[in-house]
């Protein structure tokens, strides 16, 4: 099926569209000493399945027939738990489930997978979700340990690239494109203020599901502190209110001794998960379900680019996918831009031409992954769940979710808001 082409036919209702009824997350929380530290990634994801259910309680769980789940980091891909997790919280075995591993943009490829299932009528409903606990399978920092060691030396620097630590492309970032430390910090710290604001204003309620689970309190070393407990979980923890420039400045470099990426102004890592349910707007209408739509997904797209400075990832993905549909950078409301690292998500900004629209807070007007985290499988589904119900609130129609991707990609995805 054709793109459609032109801001005008982007907004145009069709019934062939891949529409969305539901954009749900968990709280996204610190790996290691946050609130979800103990719970496991399909666990997470059965609270998002389930709660999808939940919000579309005039859809019958077998009219579901696909579930792609974003995650990176999982024991055997997360195809076993997350089918499981499934079928645990009221899902029948008819409906079938996948993964779905394209790193920092598993859960927008999730998404875009299901749209485009959806329109080769592959599937009438699908659900495009997210999961990961980094608490649990981060021991690796996501760098192969069993490798064929002819990559590990092979002569092609692309290829070698592939494994270099994600904080040493933010530094080649910083370096080539002239990022200095002070910016960084400061759009951190901007990043934790607009994040503060949001919670505060209720902003991000509708969005999250609540998660109930257990929690063993640890010092640093490790040791338990009193009893396991049951919580509910209900908010982001990563969010820090009283971040300032001044403390930011004093934070040690974390990747390179004299480079400028630090823990403060680097995405967090992070646990979280979260689901996006798409139909065709044919059959929302024949099930009764028009009033439920909220929004649409368009396209996306993805770019390849050199491994050693992954960042720039967005600054190539976005212009490409507005040029495929004819639109341009004014006809975007509000984007999305995920902040694996202050220096890249400034260069994108700054390549993208978008300083105003930061200035404006069109740009990650809730803040982003500095603040609220970065649970790399779910993090496509999470932005795509703040990028919907934002422009509901904001009254925005046009909306466009990105990321860099480890080994040296961009994706980006266009939504409608309804």
């Amino acid at each position: 099926m054709a793109l459609p082409k032109g801001l005008s036919s982007v907004l145009a209702k069709s019934p062939s569209d891949t529409v969305i009824l539901s954009s749900l997350r968990t709280p996204i929380c610190r790996s290691y000493r946050g609130q979800l530290k103990d719970a496991y990634p399909e666990e997470l994801l059965s609270v998002v399945l389930r709660a999808t259910l939940d919000a579309n309680p005039n859809l019958p769980p077998e009219a579901i027939n696909d579930v792609a789940v974003g995650v990176v980091l999982s024991e055997l891909g997360g195809s076993k738990a997350a089918r499981m997790a499934m079928n645990h919280v009221g899902f029948p075995h008819s409906t079938s489930l996948y993964t779905v591993n394209r790193a920092c943009s598993s859960s927008l490829q999730s998404i875009a997978t299901i749209a485009a299932q959806i329109r080769g009528e592959m599937i009438g409903v699908g659900i495009a979700a997210g999961m990961e606990s980094m608490t649990r399978n981060y021991g690796s920092k996501a760098i192969p340990v069993d490798l064929w060691p002819e990559l590990r030396e092979s002569p092609v620097k692309d290829a070698r690239d592939c494994i270099m630590p994600m904080g040493l492309t933010s530094e080649n970032v910083a370096q080539r494109y002239k990022v200095g430390r002070k910016e960084q910090d400061e759009f951190a710290v901007e990043s934790h203020r607009r994040a503060a604001r949001a919670q505060t204003e209720g902003y991000f309620n509708d969005e999250i599901v609540p998660v109930r689970t257990r929690f063993q309190e640890v010092d640093k070393q490790g040791n338990k502190i009193g009893e396991e407990k049951q919580i509910e979980v209900t908010k982001d923890d990563g969010i820090r209110a009283n971040a300032t420039f001044e403390a930011l400045a004093k934070l040690k470099p974390a990747f390179k001794e004299d480079g400028a990426s630090t823990a403060g102004n680097s995405s967090q890592v992070s646990d979280g998960a979260a689901a996006t349910l798409l139909m065709k707007r044919s059959t929302a209408t024949e099930l009764g379900l028009t009033s439920s739509i909220i929004g649409k997904f368009v396209a996306a797209t993805t770019v390849g680019c050199a491994p050693d400075e992954m960042g720039i990832g967005p600054a190539l993905a976005i212009p490409k996918l507005l040029n495929q549909l004819g639109v341009e950078a004014k006809d975007v409301n509000r984007w999305e831009i995920n902040e694996a690292f202050a220096s890249q998500a400034i260069y994108c900004v700054r390549e993208l031409g978008l300083e105003k629209d930061w200035e404006q807070g069109k740009v990650n007007p809730d803040g982003g992954a500095i603040a609220l985290g970065h649970p790399l499988g779910a993090t496509g589904a999470r932005m795509t769940a703040t990028l919907i119900h934002g422009l509901r609130r904001s009254g925005g129609e046009v909306g466009v979710v990105s990321m860099c991707v480890g080994t040296g990609m961009g994706m980006a995805g266009l939504f409608v808001r309804e």
